[in-house]
């Protein structure tokens, strides 16, 4: 009787420590919208949209001032994301399948069509420590044999098309209702993923595509957005695109209700960020302005601040100090190493070129790197270029023509004054640093192009496979 007694306690409390080890692991929940620019929330200065639930994730958690999105487009950053690494240590440098201009001066280099699926993203990694993963919305990273299922999610819709069904489809196909909003339909499968998941640790992915163009909301708040006075000339007030973005926050605040309602807020790390900076126009000036994202100069496919810096919140209560801002600079190379600390994850193996963000979260210490770096050796609103951010100092470089730009930012955010000429010293060893960076990673460089037609450069094609 006594050995019976003793192997129930014993199991009694192995189950108790399974059990609280479960419930320290925090659970993690990234919400990322399609090129939305760093100024788009309200929260970040805009006057025109109203993005209540944006600004209360704000007050609760971490506003990041200098994030950054490790390329000016989208498959890239998403790339970034999942893997800890850098598009060119990928070889997956412009969005999927890319822009091409055959009578362009250089040969953009050739890239993957697919991410690799011996890489490994954070579903793969987290799964071991027992994380059920989940990924619902925009994927845009190959192929459907290079889906969320191959690269380790446990469940998984991806969506293409438009904004409303039956204009967007779905994997696995599911009989959506006509007039369905995308961004409705996604905070659906997010909040059903949720429940079924609220006592298991879990790492949830919401790639949306709003308020990616096409320009498209629902008439109510259209007509809101038309009706309201607009306050800065300077900016374009699209009144469908501030209700796209209006939509997105509607979403965030579905999502942060569901986990209240569920009493799992306190132990579930959520990360708000865009993939690359907002669109001004479409690359070949179809279609109407979209929005300005001053005071950043250029926009989405530019390596300049408004191609590249976005929005990033990180909320974990009780773990970040509400209402605290951090004016270091961040990449999405840093969420999957960030991820597996908090975690617990033994990440002495795993090849990452980000760097946690916990000392800057818990304002327990610093970062020690010498730079973040960009390289989109691709054309787009902008030449091909690579670029580097060391402190206060922003180099780009631009391929076509071995010319470098040099910015303060501290002082200049909208990059107005290039100091190349007037501190070469700087420029040069920032130079230095960028070419010393590609070498390590292996970055692909274009190549000078013997059918170059100055009069046909502007063309664009689709990529060759």
């Amino acid at each position: 009787m006594r050995t019976h007694r003793l192997c129930l306690l014993l199991s009694v409390l192995f189950l108790s420590s399974k059990t609280l080890e479960s419930a320290e692991k925090p659970n993690f929940l990234i919400f990322l919208v399609d090129d939305m620019g760093w100024i788009d929330p309200e929260c970040y200065g805009n006057p025109f949209h109203e993005t209540p639930h944006i600004n209360r994730l704000a007050s609760q958690g971490m506003k990041f001032t200098d994030a950054y999105a490790a390329c000016p487009v989208c498959s890239p950053t998403r790339a970034s994301i999942l893997t800890g690494k850098y598009p060119a240590t990928l070889n997956l440098t412009d969005f999927i399948p890319g822009h091409w201009r055959p009578w362009e001066k250089l040969v953009v280099p050739k890239m993957n069509l697919n991410l690799p699926l011996e890489e490994k993203t954070f579903a793969e990694l987290l799964k071991p420590a027992g994380y059920v993963s989940g990924s619902f919305g925009k994927w845009h990273l190959g192929a459907a044999t290079h889906y969320p299922k191959q690269q380790g999610f446990d469940e998984f819709t991806v969506t293409g098309g438009r904004h409303f069904s039956p204009k967007f489809k779905t994997t696995p196909r599911e009989n959506v209702p006509d007039g369905t909003y995308l961004a409705n339909y996604l905070t659906d499968k997010a909040e059903d993923f949720l429940e079924r998941h609220q006592a298991d640790p879990f790492v949830l992915y919401l790639p949306h595509y709003a308020v990616h163009i096409p320009l498209e909301a629902e008439e109510e708040l259209v007509s809101k957005y038309q009706q309201k006075p607009k306050t800065d000339k300077r900016r374009v007030n699209n009144p469908t695109y501030a209700a796209m973005v209006e939509h997105i926050d509607q979403s965030l605040g579905r999502i942060m209700k569901k986990l209240d309602d569920l009493q799992i807020s306190e132990n579930t790390v959520v990360i708000f960020f865009s993939d690359n900076g907002g669109l001004y126009q479409r690359f070949d000036k179809q279609g109407e302005p979209v929005m300005v994202n001053l005071p950043l100069r250029n926009e989405k496919g530019s390596l300049y601040e408004g191609g590249i810096r976005v929005p990033l919140i990180v909320r974990w209560p009780e773990k970040i100090a509400a209402g605290s801002v951090c004016h270091t600079p961040v990449s999405s190379v840093d969420f999957v190493p960030t991820m597996l600390e908090l975690a617990g994850v033994d990440q002495s193996k795993v090849q990452i070129d980000g760097q946690s963000l916990v000392p800057l979260l818990t304002e327990g210490g610093t970062l020690r790197r010498e730079g973040i770096y960009w390289h989109y050796p691709h054309y787009h609103h902008t030449s091909p270029a690579g670029a580097v951010r060391a402190g206060d100092w922003k180099l780009i470089e631009y391929f076509d023509e071995n010319r470098v730009e040099l910015y303060n930012l501290k002082d200049d955010i909208g990059e107005l004054t290039d100091l190349a000429k007037q501190n070469p010293q700087k420029a040069q060893a920032l130079q230095r640093q960028l070419v010393a960076w590609r070498k390590r990673v292996g970055a692909k460089m274009p190549t000078v192009n013997p059918d170059y037609d100055a009069a046909k450069a502007d063309q664009f094609k689709r990529r060759p496979r």
